[in-house]
């Protein structure tokens, strides 16, 4: 057992994955402070400066402060579309170098295919 958690802990995988978790820690703080600095304000000024935080509800000695739990969701939609966003202009990008990857064809690759369609025509006939 001991040889076999030896063998996964000094993987490179799990290095790999150390790295990947520090990262997106990091990544998380930023997309954190986009969100509460940029964008939370301005769909505060957009909706008239709602804030939800304030609601909440008093029964016997306890006080349930459901007004945090709307703010973290409407936060949560606010963060996913801002992610949303920024994988999909991402993608657009990467799709543009693949296309410009795909069209350049060598002189090599081009003969190679004239050649395999004109085998295909001679075994046709």
């Amino acid at each position: 057992m001991w040889k076999d958690f030896k063998k996964f802990a000094f993987q490179g995988n799990i290095f790999d994955l150390a790295v990947a978790v520090v990262i997106g820690s990091a990544f998380g703080a930023i997309v954190t402070s986009f969100v509460e600095n940029i964008i939370t304000p301005l769909v505060g000024i957009l909706a008239g400066g709602i804030d939800f935080t304030g609601l909440s509800i008093t029964v016997g000695n306890a006080e349930i402060l459901y007004g945090n739990f709307i703010q973290s969701f409407v936060d949560f939609l606010i963060i996913a579309f801002a992610i949303f966003m920024a994988i999909r202009v991402l993608s657009k990008f990467k799709k543009k170098e693949e296309k410009v990857v795909e069209e350049v064809i060598d002189k090599q690759e081009q003969l190679l295919t004239e050649i395999r369609d004109i085998l295909k025509e001679q075994n046709v006939k």
